[in-house]
Formats: structure tokens, C-alpha cells, sequence
């Protein structure tokens, strides 16, 4: 945690860019999705993204890049990561105001002009009633170009969350082939949640989520992760891309991908030091 930056660089097993700030952090983001749409354009291919929501910041950026340049996503394919449950595991409804299809669908698609918006049957969500679905029509149209998401406090990667069972034991392999699912959310998860989304009032915040497995996340050809998180995300940036490999911190099963990288701000990758602030 205390490592110099030219130290934790030589010891990651993750690549990382580090830049400005924040904003800059989520303008990249934004950048890097408009690229990757207009490179495939340009060749005639469609383009396979898995996309988060959260950050979320990103997203006025790319669909004001959108419109201004007229970048056509009609033959994009949107692979939504996961989405909230209600205590019985039923979707909470896209009027819910933590709705991850539902801002998918004000802020970005119905957003972006409407002769450049992707097709319907292009947005694809995980549904717990059909949790093989999004899979199959991920492998149906070849797979993710790439994966973009953000990173956890407990290192999740969509709601991949550490899975903690005093009776059964999960392997690293395990996770690493772990299918789309429904999953009983961790208490620091809705805690976290619970003080950026509603004021520190946990009760707020579903307890239940729906998932891609890391199989389909793994698969991607590339995966970029997004830690923008400021101050409170620095060890979780650290424990990513230098930290042990281990189903108690899912991000870290990044590690060895062929193509992966995690961006942050200059601030976020400073050394921890412990003391009474």
C-alpha cells in the first residue's frame, strides 16, 4: 500500500495509465468508447462493448462525441453488466430511480440522436429469469471487443462480488468460469452503494443483483477498467493491479489477461499512509 508509484508500476500485473484527474479519467473512458465504434465503422464491423453503469459520468461525454461527430451506432451491441433485485430477486423495474437499464436507456440511448441510436434488438440486459440468454447472444454475435467497467470497494468487477460461504469454498478457477447469476449483494457492497446513491441509507439500496459471471467478462479481447472512485479507491486501485490473486478480491483474476488495462487519476495512485486525519 505504501509502495512509491515506480515500484507498484515494476510490481503490477496490470498495466495502468495515470492521468490528471477524475474528469480526465472519465473523458478517456468516453474517448476510448467513441474509437472503438468509429475504428469498427470504419471497417464495416459491428462493435461488441460490455458496458457498466457506474462510473456513469462518462456517458453525457460520449453521447455529446456522438452527436457532434455523428457517429452511428447502429451496429452496436450494448451488453448491459449487471443490474439490481429486489429482496426476492425480481428486477426492480426500469421507473426504479437505481435502475441501471433505466439510466442506460435516458442517458445514453434515447440521448444520442435518433438516426444514430443503436437498434433494439442491439441492447442486450441480464435478466435473472433467463440468466443464459445474455451469453448466448454474446457468443452469438462473437464475442466483446471490449469490456469496460469500473471497480468495486471488495474488487467486483459488475457484481462479481467475493463469494463468502462458511460451508461451501469457491476456487479461483471457479470464479474464473463463473456463469451469469443472481447474487445476494455483501454488506460493505450496499454500504458503499448506500453513501454515493442515497445518502449513507443502506435500507435504500437493493440487496440483490444480477450479474455476468467473470467467464464473459475474462473473455473479452480487451478489458479496460475505470478506477474513479477519488480518494477512497486508492487501495482498491493498488489491491487490483498488484495484489494477490484470489476469489476475495474478484478483479484480481484480470490479472494475466492479454490485453487489460486500469486508468486512474495521479491522486488515486499516490502511496497510502496510515494516520488519524
Amino acid at each position: 500500500m505504501g509502495l512509491p508509484e515506480e515500484d507498484l508500476r515494476r510490481r503490477a500485473a496490470i498495466p495502468f495509465r495515470l492521468l490528471a484527474g477524475i474528469p480526465e479519467v472519465l473523458a478517456d473512458f468516453a474517448h476510448s468508447a467513441a474509437n472503438e465504434i468509429r475504428a469498427r465503422n470504419l471497417l464495416g464491423e459491428p462493435t461488441r462493448l460490455i458496458l457498466p453503469v457506474g462510473p456513469v459520468a462518462q456517458y453525457p461525454i460520449l453521447v455529446d462525441i456522438t452527436n457532434r461527430e455523428r457517429l452511428s451506432w447502429r451496429s452496436v451491441h450494448i451488453f448491459q453488466m449487471d443490474e439490481w433485485l429486489d429482496w426476492q430477486a425480481r428486477p426492480i423495474g426500469v421507473d426504479h430511480p437505481l435502475s441501471f437499464e433505466g439510466f442506460m436507456r435516458r442517458e445514453l440511448i434515447a440521448r444520442i440522436d435518433a438516426d444514430l441510436r443503436p437498434l433494439e434488438s442491439n441492447y442486450h440486459v441480464p435478466h435473472p429469469f433467463r440468466p443464459d440468454e445474455i451469453s448466448e447472444r454474446l457468443a452469438a454475435v462473437g464475442g466483446a471487443d471490449v469490456c469496460y467497467g469500473g471497480i468495486g470497494y471488495h474488487g467486483h468487477v459488475a457484481f462479481n462480488e467475493p463469494p463468502v460461504s462458511r460451508w461451501h469454498h469457491v476456487s479461483v478457477e471457479q470464479l474464473r468460469q463463473s456463469l451469469t447469476r443472481t447474487v445476494v449483494l455483501g454488506g460493505d457492497s450496499i454500504l458503499v452503494q448506500s453513501i454515493g446513491c442515497a445518502g449513507g441509507d443502506p435500507g435504500a439500496i437493493p440487496p440483490m443483483a444480477v450479474t455476468m459471471g467473470m467467464r464473459d467478462i475474462l473473455a473479452a479481447r480487451r478489458i479496460r477498467l475505470y478506477c474513479a472512485g477519488g480518494e477512497r479507491h486508492r487501495a482498491v486501485f493498488r489491491r487490483a493491479v498488484a495484489g494477490e490473486v484470489g476469489t476475495g478480491y474478484p478483479v484480481t483474476l484480470v490479472q494475466g489477461h492479454p490485453d487489460a488495462e486500469v486508468v486512474t487519476d495521479e491522486a488515486t495512485a499516490r502511496p497510502i499512509a496510515v494516520a488519524l486525519r
